[in-house]
């Protein structure tokens, strides 16, 4: 599978009372990655939102493996799962792996979304946006989503 990662330190923020990362913190650091990811490929979120248009999810899942403690440097990947050929709708796997000697799976995060257009409240395609989304790493599995009927 290809993906796109970057890398983070767990920080004292992160934490909860329990001396472990929080645990939507695992979302907002899969959120993160999947913003580093559009402006890598250039096209930042700046410029999605320039032209009218934001994220917006449907469904946001996190399964858990293993907790994450203050510090510990995390790798967090990430790849489309499904899309539709026009970009307006996609899925993204993330899977967040704890770094060292044996980069343990400590948990993954499925994203389902789509793009609204700020001005409209409505759903819609950002044209730009789909030669950068075919650009994007794909899991072994992808699959196209088909059209709207």
């Amino acid at each position: 599978m290809q993906t796109y990662s970057k890398t983070f330190e767990v920080t004292w923020a992160d934490m909860d009372p329990n001396r472990h990362m929080r645990h939507f913190v695992y979302n907002d650091y899969a959120a993160q990655t999947r913003v580093g990811m559009f402006s890598d490929f250039d096209l930042p979120i700046t410029e999605i939102g320039r032209l009218g248009f934001g994220p917006v999810l449907f469904r946001e899942e996190t399964k858990f493996e293993r907790e994450i403690n203050l510090l510990e440097i995390i790798k967090v990947t990430c790849a489309l799962t499904t899309m539709r050929r026009d970009g307006s709708r996609w899925s993204f796997l993330h899977e967040i792996f704890k770094e060292g000697e044996d980069s343990i799976k400590a948990a993954q995060v499925t994203v389902d979304g789509a793009w609204l257009n700020l001005e409209n409240r409505k759903l819609g395609v950002i044209p730009e946006l789909r030669e950068v989304m075919n650009r994007f790493p794909k899991t072994e599995n992808f699959e196209w989503m088909p059209d709207k009927t």
